[in-house]
Formats: structure tokens, C-alpha cells, sequence
């Protein structure tokens, strides 16, 4: 089964997205890659974020309930492949994992259908800090001019005093005692259609079925740099990994372009499926050089929200894809 299958198009798609912009001004995609460069700094072939991750791969199969709300062929019933990527945030390679940087923690699945693939990329954040990449821009841009030496309030404080959802949405993360113990929430809305047209906006996450367990900050920096990429493969050599694939349905109040605003948690809840993670891939370094993720990569039956982050997100994530190929 091939890891990734990037067409033309969207080959063509990064390879523009990283060229320079003909204009005097570049994209805002091409200037958040290059101030996550000024903080992390550039390392060939690696992501501007998430760099350090490790490829695995698995199976979904949906619910019977998945069906009624989407018409999509992943939730027809079948047993379908997948690639997944866990990862670690910021640009540093060999960032220790229980860093407090390395949080939030990545999950990108690629569900490997007959009508083409469908991508989810997801993180351990329980809401998005950022309403706009403009916003996510800004606040790396504060961080390149916060020094271990900057007077106070820094730019990072005068930033975070001006987005209050940021300092919320940092706080609800924190290392897990193993990837497979950790919970993925997709923080943009998307739109589930079924076979009778009925459209639903939903947020995914990606439950484990062990149970989410965290580490305080001083357990988990007693741990191993590579404590979550050690541990995986071990646990895997016990049996699979199950996540469940849940559909938090929203309200008709519920605010669905802005990632910022978490939903009440009493809104119902829809289990699709499970994704079984079977094993590491053997060749995951290399693997993992080739795949790109893009989060409005989808299917009929799935659709994008008018959430603006979603398109920012494919093209910063291409912006990367382009250059770390070069």
C-alpha cells in the first residue's frame, strides 16, 4: 500500500505556494512558514511544525451509525487502510518529547479510500488558540522578539493579554504518558452530508480506548527524549492501538468558523468507527519525508466549514511541503 499519493495538482499546488510570490508582499502561508523558521530555526527536509513525529499504520472500519450522517465511502462499513503520523509541535527535530513545547501533540490520519484519499489532521489541543493564521503569525512573531532578557510585559505578554483564548487553549494540554493515551481533537468544523442531503457540522476527535493519560511537567521531564517514540513500538508488539473516531455534532447556536470557541460539552456525540494503529512503518523517517497532510483534503460526504483556518492551513502546510522537498 503506498504511504502517500500526491496527484499533479496538488504537486503543482506546493511547488507554487513555495515559490516566491511574484507580489512585493508574501503570503501570509509563506509568512507564517517563515516565522516559524525564525523561532525554531531551519532544518532541511523537516516540517516548519511537528517536525519530530513517527509514522504508523492501521485500519478503519465505521460504525452502523456513521452512515447516517455521512455518505462518504469511508463509513460504509468496510475495513479501509490508513496512514497516521504522530508528532511532537514546534520545528526542533529532536525536541525532547516531554518538553512542554512539544505539547500539543500531533495525530494526522490519511484514510485510504477507493474514491481517493480523505485526511484528518488533528492535535491534543481541546480548542484552537488562533482565530486567523494572521493571529498564529502575529503570535510568532512576539515570540522571535521575546528573549530570555526581554523587559516586561514582553511581547509574548502583550500578545497574550490581547487574545484571552490563546492563554485558555495553551492550558488545556499536557504530556502524554504515551501517544496511544492521548486524546486528538480536530479543531475546525467540518460539514458530514448523508444520502438524503441532510448537512451536519461536526468537530472530530479521536478517543483511545485505554483512556487519556497525562504526566505532570515534572514526571515527563524526568522522561527519556524519546520516550513516546520508544514506547510505541513496544506497546504495539502487545497488540494494536483503537482509537474511536467521534463526531461531536453542533448546535444550531453553536459557532462553527471559529476554532477558538469551544462547543458545550453536552452536545451529542457520535461514535463512527474505530481506527486500529497496527504498526510502526519500518521505513517511518523516510515515509514520513513524503506525506502531506492537508486538512481539506476530503471526500463527498465531507465537506469544509467556512472556518478560514482550514484553507490557511493547506497552503502553510504545502508553503512547508514545497520547500522541505527542494
Amino acid at each position: 500500500m503506498p504511504a502517500t499519493r500526491v496527484g499533479p495538482a496538488v504537486l503543482t499546488a506546493c511547488l507554487l505556494a513555495a515559490a516566491p510570490a511574484f507580489a512585493d508582499q508574501p503570503s501570509i502561508a509563506e509568512q507564517t512558514v517563515n516565522a516559524m523558521n525564525a523561532v525554531w530555526g531551519k532544518h532541511a527536509g523537516m516540517r516548519a511544525n511537528h517536525a519530530k513525529g513517527i509514522v504508523v499504520e492501521g485500519t478503519f472500519t465505521a460504525s452502523k451509525q456513521a452512515a447516517s450522517l455521512s455518505k462518504a465511502e469511508m463509513f460504509n462499513g468496510a475495513t479501509i487502510p490508513v496512514t497516521a503520523r504522530f508528532s511532537n509541535s514546534t520545528g526542533i527535530p529532536n525536541i525532547p518529547d516531554g518538553n512542554p513545547n512539544a505539547s500539543p501533540h500531533g495525530f494526522s490520519i490519511r484514510f485510504h479510500q477507493k474514491a481517493g484519499d480523505v485526511d484528518f489532521v488533528e492535535n491534543s489541543l481541546k480548542f484552537f488558540p488562533f482565530h486567523t493564521i494572521e493571529e498564529f503569525h502575529d503570535f510568532l512573531l512576539a515570540v522571535a522578539q521575546t528573549g530570555p532578557t526581554a523587559a516586561k510585559p514582553t511581547k509574548v505578554d502583550q500578545f497574550l493579554a490581547a487574545h484571552p483564548a490563546a492563554p485558555k487553549a495553551f492550558a488545556s494540554v499536557a504530556p502524554p504518558s504515551s501517544y496511544s493515551r492521548e486524546t486528538y481533537n480536530g479543531v475546525n468544523a467540518f460539514i458530514l452530508i448523508n444520502a438524503a442531503g441532510k448537512r451536519q457540522a461536526v468537530r472530530f476527535q479521536e478517543v483511545p480506548y485505554d483512556g487519556t493519560q497525562h504526566l505532570s511537567a515534572a514526571a515527563a521531564a524526568q522522561q527519556s527524549p524519546n520516550y513516546l517514540e520508544d514506547e510505541l513500538p513496544q506497546r504495539l508488539a502487545k497488540g494494536p492501538i483503537k482509537f474511536h473516531l467521534i463526531a461531536q455534532l453542533a448546535g444550531p447556536t453553536d459557532d462553527i468558523k471559529d476554532g477558538t470557541i469551544p462547543w458545550p460539552a453536552d452536545r451529542q456525540r457520535v461514535d463512527l468507527g474505530t481506527i486500529t494503529i497496527t504498526q510502526v512503518d519500518p521505513n517511518s523517517d523516510a515515509t514520513q519525508k513524503t506525506l502531506l497532510f492537508l486538512p481539506g483534503d476530503l471526500t463527498d460526504g465531507i465537506e469544509p466549514s467556512d472556518d478560514p483556518l482550514i484553507d490557511a492551513r493547506n497552503q502553510a502546510y504545502a508553503v512547508s511541503f514545497g520547500r522541505r522537498s527542494q
